[in-house]
């Protein structure tokens, strides 16, 4: 008997300043989707936003060599017209496809504007809707949403252009008052990408200047001095909230070089939390994720301090599959497999 499988559209790369976590993400997905229940086509985004239907071999996916297969590429697009479901390639082909799975992270991938595309085309697809993805990926705009739910965070006050022109001001005179060190970060970029731990007044400025590459608004954080806490949750109606999770990046912050290029981290499954502690940091994990607008998957991080205080730092809608990402590690720890993972997402797309 003939099985009737799912088309699955694994949208890899990307526009974005985490173009290279998005190629590692796809072919870790790939190494895991079941074969006999989807069968999967390829769409790859170049660095500068051009679409490819990609038909060569999967293996050049991950050093991004895909994009020089010259004679496998085709410039595509998806259809619009709602519930037609389909790619629409320049050489005059529709590949019908059931669910899109964008494994993607960062600006143009993360924040929504994907996710709007898809859901004008009226096409399932893996991760939250346009709204929680905007809303998660623009630090604070969250922030904003999980204070009116008495979510504990670090304080922090947002610098845009306009705090640049004016030689970031009131950012010296917040910064004077909360006191050093703190953290810089983009308010709309992921991996630790802009990010950096600021000590005195001298270095303020030119954090500032290269967290505003991203994006053109950034936070400074007060800094707290704990463990970095990570939660994986998935589902639409009923939750899974994984156990937390911890990594000892091995240098002072867990920047975007210790997640991807160095081998000096540490991971802990379960973290190293008293069970009281644990509860609450899932519990708020939980709450953070409804509140936000979240369904499929989203990987949502704290940092716990030595007297097990909480503060949420941020929410991850589209999570990093690499080989030593998080999420997936923890939705293991579960008791799935690294196929039954993918498949559950695949399965909770709409």
């Amino acid at each position: 008997m003939e099985i009737n499988m799912k088309k699955v559209c694994l949208i890899f790369g990307g526009r974005s300043s985490e173009h290279e976590v998005s190629l590692m993400s796809a072919s870790a997905i790939l190494s895991g989707i079941d074969s006999s229940k989807y069968e999967t086509v390829f769409l790859g985004i170049t660095k500068d936003g051009k679409w490819y239907f990609y038909e060569g071999e999967s293996s050049k996916i991950k050093d991004g060599s895909w994009i020089n297969d010259s004679e496998n590429l085709t410039k595509a697009c998806l259809s619009t017209s709602f519930g037609e479901k389909a790619l629409l390639l320049a050489d005059g082909r529709k590949i019908p496809v059931d669910v899109m799975y964008p494994a993607v992270h960062g600006e143009n991938c993360e924040d929504g504007r994907l996710q709007g595309l898809f859901e004008l085309a009226g096409i399932p697809f893996v991760g939250p809707g346009s709204l929680a993805s905007a809303v998660c990926m623009d630090k604070s705009v969250t922030k904003s949403i999980l204070n009116e739910i008495n979510i504990p965070q670090a304080k922090a006050i947002v610098v845009n252009d306009y705090d640049k022109a004016g030689g970031y001001a009131d950012a010296f005179a917040w910064a004077e008052k909360m006191g050093y060190p703190l953290f810089v970060k983009p308010t709309s970029a992921g991996s630790s990408v802009g990010s950096s731990k600021v000590s005195s007044k001298d270095e303020l400025a030119g954090a500032l200047d290269n967290a505003l590459i991203y994006g053109g608004k950034a936070l400074i954080e007060e800094y707290i001095k704990g463990r970095e806490i990570e939660v994986a949750v998935r589902g639409n109606d009923e939750l899974t909230v994984s156990v937390c999770g911890e990594i000892d990046p091995g240098f002072e912050f867990y920047d975007y070089d210790t997640k991807y290029k160095n081998d000096t981290a540490s991971y802990y499954i379960p973290a190293r939390l008293s069970e009281e502690t644990s509860k609450k940091v899932r519990e708020y994990a939980k709450k953070i994720y409804k509140a936000l607008g979240c369904r499929g998957l989203s990987r949502v991080d704290f940092f716990v301090t030595e007297s097990e205080d909480i503060f949420f730092n941020e929410i991850n809608t589209l999570p990093g599959f690499t080989s030593i990402s998080m999420y997936p590690k923890l939705m293991m720890n579960e008791g799935m497999s690294f196929t039954e993972l993918i498949s559950s997402l695949i399965e909770l797309a709409k």
